[in-house]
This record gives structure tokens, sequence and C-alpha cells, in this order.
């Protein structure tokens, strides 16, 4: 299917890098998607603080992160082809500024429905983050493997601020006002409108770019979902997402209101969680290109179904069967099984996702787009799942981890072959 040109500008370079993409660039790119893990993992540690504060119920806090990923998932269907057709610095630029504003509306809001309207605000801004990035690595790396590379320096680099977010965020609970993180986090998205205003080049030229319609939009995501290598591999991300997410929206009540954590320690245990999955996303970049990247996919996944099975299988017995012994310890165990279901998602995005973009170089903004959206509706998904039940034990928690992990392998299963017979990406 064709899709009509809208290039009646003048010529302009066609990529800005042609001898080579410089090291500072996916620095760059990883900085700018962070904006939406730092939102989400900043400010678990005052879950229970903002439960005092607004005096509501842990399930209405945790609603807030659900609506903060519906609008992540509904701001992505809308930037993404936007930003196929405008270029990729506009969307940037307007997303991040709505995200520094509406993170400020945050800090000072006086009641829970107030702090969710301002939040879902700030999702929809924050959602040029998750979408542009991706779309420029397409831009400027067509080759699947080399496009996967980056991706992985992508993570290392967007992983580093989420590692440090959660420790500030106990820091400040514990020390100041939760209101505190919410200023914190409209002036680093003030800081991303200047490094875009600064650094970022448009990466797609004016020849690239496509016509945008209603129709045309609805035509593009059929197009998309009806193919099979797309669909098949942003639902692996959308899946890992959901898992992940399960473990966000339940880990800080059940580590702190269970097992006793301070918000300071079980911020400084969710940057273990993280160390290990950039640590898997360092090694997924040095083995891209010497192990065929299906083959490190399906194995990321089996290692994550396995600890997903044993994290489940530890909670049911420490909640039936266990004795009062076995309760002091089970907690180390819980976070050993944690690490092996989580810290395969470093290998699991950046293979899952290039996959899914790389048979489309015209429509890469809408598919990242539509590959993210799939991704935040299913967290959000997993966040109104785990809203449902008390926050008094962690099987409901084990139980939404488990279950992503097996749909991941189901998907997985359900990605075309090649004429090899082996699944591709």
């Amino acid at each position: 299917m064709a899709f009509a040109s809208v290039s009646r500008e003048p010529a302009v370079r066609k990529n800005p890098f042609e001898n080579g993409v410089p090291g500072w660039v996916p620095l760059l790119l990883g900085f700018l998607t962070a904006v939406g893990p730092i939102s989400t993992d900043i400010y678990l540690p005052a879950f229970p603080a903002m439960e005092q504060t607004f005096q509501t119920d842990a399930g209405n806090v945790q609603m807030t992160l659900s609506i903060w990923f519906v609008g992540l998932a509904l701001g992505q269907l809308s930037v993404g082809p936007l930003s196929d057709r405008f270029g990729r610095r506009g969307p940037m630029l307007v997303g991040n500024f709505i995200y520094a504003i509406a993170s400020a509306v945050c800090a000072f809001a006086p009641d829970i429905v107030t702090f969710s309207i301002a939040r879902f605000v700030a999702s929809v801004g924050a959602s040029a983050s998750l979408v542009v990035p991706t779309a420029c690595v397409r831009d400027l790396v067509p080759d699947r493997n080399a496009g996967a590379k980056m991706l992985s320096r992508l993570v290392m680099v967007m992983g580093v601020v989420p590692i440090l977010a959660p420790m500030l965020g106990g820091l400040v609970v514990a020390m100041t006002s939760w209101r505190v993180i919410f200023w914190a986090s409209a002036a680093y998205g003030a800081i991303c409108v200047l490094l875009v205003l600064w650094l970022l080049p448009e990466t797609l030229p004016f020849e690239k770019r496509v016509a945008l319609s209603p129709m045309t939009l609805v035509t593009r995501y059929l197009t998309l979902l009806s193919d099979r290598g797309f669909s098949s591999h942003a639902l692996v991300t959308g899946f890992s997402t959901f898992m992940q997410f399960s473990y966000l929206t339940a880990a800080s009540f059940v580590f702190i209101k269970m097992f006793g954590f301070s918000p300071l320690h079980f911020s400084m245990l969710f940057g273990v969680f993280s160390v290990f999955m950039i640590g898997a996303s360092q090694v997924n970049g040095l083995l891209v290109g010497r192990i065929d990247s299906s083959k490190l996919l399906q194995s990321a996944v089996c290692v994550s179904v396995l600890g997903g099975a044993v994290l489940l299988a530890l909670v049911v017995w420490g909640q039936w069967y266990a004795g009062s012994t076995w309760q002091r310890y089970q907690v180390w165990f819980i976070i050993a099984a944690m690490l092996l279901t989580l810290a395969p998602t470093g290998i699991i995005f950046p293979n899952a996702m290039m996959g899914a973009l790389a048979d489309h170089p015209s429509l890469a903004g809408a598919a990242a787009a539509l590959a993210g959206t799939m991704q935040y509706v299913l967290g959000a998904l997993a966040g109104v799942a785990l809203g449902q039940f008390s926050t008094t034990s962690a099987l409901p928690m084990a139980a939404c981890m488990f279950f992503g992990t097996l749909m991941m392998l189901l998907m997985c299963a359900f990605r075309p072959k090649t004429s090899s017979g082996h699944p591709t990406v």
C-alpha cells in the first residue's frame, strides 16, 4: 500500500549523521526516553504517604499509576503518526512542555481527583518521549542488528535515571513532602525541552514524510496489526510491560507494608532490580550479531517464565504451607525470583521492538506508537487488576507477573517463521 508524500518543502539533508551516528546520540535519546520510566518510578515510594495526604485508600493511589499508563497509551497513538507527518523534533518539544506544566500542577494538587487529571495530561505529553526516540533510531539505523544494539544502549541510559529516581523519591519522602518529587519531574521536562532545542537534529527528511488523515491513520494501524511479524513482536513487548507493571504497581505496598521496608530501603531494592535489567541489555548489545537475535529473544523469555513460576510457587508456599521459620527468610527468596523474572527484559525489549519496526521503515513513528500503546494498555490493565485485590498479600503481584511471562512465551511461538523454520526477528 502506498502513502502519498506530503513534501512540498525545499530539499534538506536526508541524514544528519551520514558518516556515522556519534556516541552522544544514544545518550541523548536515552535521556529523553527516560521521561516515561522516571515519572513512573520516582513516586512509587510515595504511595503510602500520598494515601495519607489525600485521605484515600491504597486502591485509589494505585489507580493513578493506571491513569498514567492510559495517557501514555492514548498519547502515543496520535504522536507517532504526527511525527511521521511533521518530523520528530516538533512533537518532542510540545510533548515535553506539556509534561513539565502538568507535573507542576501535580505538585500542588489539593486532592486525588485533581492529581489524577494532571497526571493524565502529563502522561499524554510524556508519550512523545516514548515514541519519537525509537523512531529516530529507525530513521538513523535501518539495519536490524545495528538498531537492536543502539536500542540496547538506549535501555542502558534510560535505565540509569530510573535507578536513581526511586532512591531520590524515597529520600524525599523520608525528609520532606512527596510533592517535591513532582517539582523535580517538572524540572526534568524543562531540561528535555532545552536539550531538544539545542542538540536533537531532525532525523526524518521532508521527502520521507507521509500523509496524515483519519482514514490514513486507521488504514495504517490496520496494516500494522494485520502483519504477523509486527503484532507478535509488539505483543511480546506488551506482555513484558504487563509483567513489569504488575511489579511496579504492587511492589511498594508488598515490600513496605508486608515486609517492613522503609521507603529508602525499598528504593534501593528497586535500584538493584534496575541494575540487573540494564546489565542484561548490555549483554544483549554484545551478543546481537554473534548470536541470532531470535534465539536471544526466545532464551530471555524462557528465563523470565522460569523466574515467574518460581516466584509464584514461593509466594503460594509461604502463604499457605510454610512455617514461621521460613517466613523470616521468605523475602530474600522472593527478591531472587523477581530478579530472575525481571532481568531478562533488558534482552527482550530491544530485540522484540526492532522485530516489530524492522519491516516498516516508512511507518516507523506509527509502528513505534502502536507498539507502545499496546504496552501501556496492557500495563494499565495490570494496574487495574491489581487494584481489585488487597495489599496485604504478594500473591496477586506474583500471579500477574507469571501470567505476563506465559503470554510472552505464547507470542514468541506465534512469530512468523523464516524459510529455515526458525522464528524471524
